[in-house]
């Protein structure tokens, strides 16, 4: 039976995707390929799950958090073509952090590389950077040209350096000006803004990154697709904090107003695998575009 539903949504993303543009994000939980302090380095099992939810998912492209280095990034690509999924284009962003950073898988050719890795800002009087840098590409799908900026924010662990809330809200107050400008040049622009922010949809740091008014991004907010059609109490969590057994929506894919014209709520969904678990303490989550140019 669970081979059978992993197949199901294995071919239900391939139908889709000859139709769609797919992009997701997808927090791999410290892919690494060699041992750093307190993070060990990602076993078979956990990476062979990794590449099963990606397979499940057959992005176009997708933002990964916590990876390793770009020797992680090429194992995990090449392992995906021999599973028969061709991620052929690749970039890695290394910060502030030199054990886990951000980068982006695509189907699609990279036009455009924009890393932003002295980021920087003033907290309690020290200058500061963040700690992993944003992602920044430009793609050209059959949806038009599209500016994913991916993002992993401060976490909730506490550090001698700075409160982290703070810490968090800065890196956000930064992203947020990445993406003002990028809407200031060209209001019509696809844009998405997605990956780990480390926080709830009512905090200060994730309210910053959507904005308000007229350059406001429009939140996606996949849900499971287990059959509940009650809009506001689907299942939306993306990350289990196991320390204190909780479940949280910190993962996101925010994108712009002239995106949202060809956005497809019914390809936006949350990937629920049996023992997704073994894969990341995260869930990837996907969000689906026609293929018709929004502009």
């Amino acid at each position: 039976m669970r081979g059978f539903y992993i197949f199901l949504i294995f071919l239900l993303a391939q139908t889709a995707g000859a139709q769609t543009f797919r992009v997701a994000t997808f927090n791999v939980e410290s892919y690494l390929d060699v041992a750093t302090g307190h993070r060990r380095v990602k076993s078979e099992a956990a990476k062979a799950k990794v590449r099963e939810c990606i397979l499940a998912i057959k992005p176009d492209v997708i933002a990964l958090e916590e990876m390793g280095t770009t020797n992680a990034l090429l194992e995990l690509q090449g392992a995906l073509k021999a599973d028969g999924l061709d991620l052929p284009y690749w970039e890695h962003v290394s910060g502030r952090d030199p054990t886990i950073h951000v980068a982006f898988l695509s189907r699609f050719p990279i036009i455009e590389r924009r890393p932003h890795t002295n980021e920087n800002f003033l907290l309690g009087g020290r200058r500061m950077q963040v700690s992993r840098g944003f992602a920044e590409i430009e793609v050209e799908a059959e949806c038009g040209k599209v500016t994913l900026i991916a993002a992993h924010l401060k976490s909730k662990l506490t550090s001698p350096e700075a409160d982290e809330a703070e810490w968090r809200l800065a890196e956000a107050e930064a992203l947020r000006r990445i993406v003002d400008e990028r809407l200031t040049v060209d209001p019509e622009i696809n844009l998405v803004v997605l990956g780990d922010f480390n926080d709830l949809k009512d905090s200060k740091p994730v309210k910053t990154i959507i904005g308000q008014g007229k350059t406001k991004l429009f939140d996606t907010r996949p849900a499971e697709r287990n059959g509940d059609d009650q809009k506001d109490r689907r299942v939306t969590w993306t990350e289990h904090y196991g320390a204190e057994d909780l479940y949280s929506r910190i993962d996101y894919i925010l994108i712009s107003h002239a995106l949202k014209k060809i956005w497809q709520p019914d390809g936006t969904w949350i990937l629920n695998l049996p023992n997704w678990g073994v894969a990341s303490d995260h869930r990837a989550i996907v969000a689906s575009f026609m293929a018709g140019r929004s502009k």
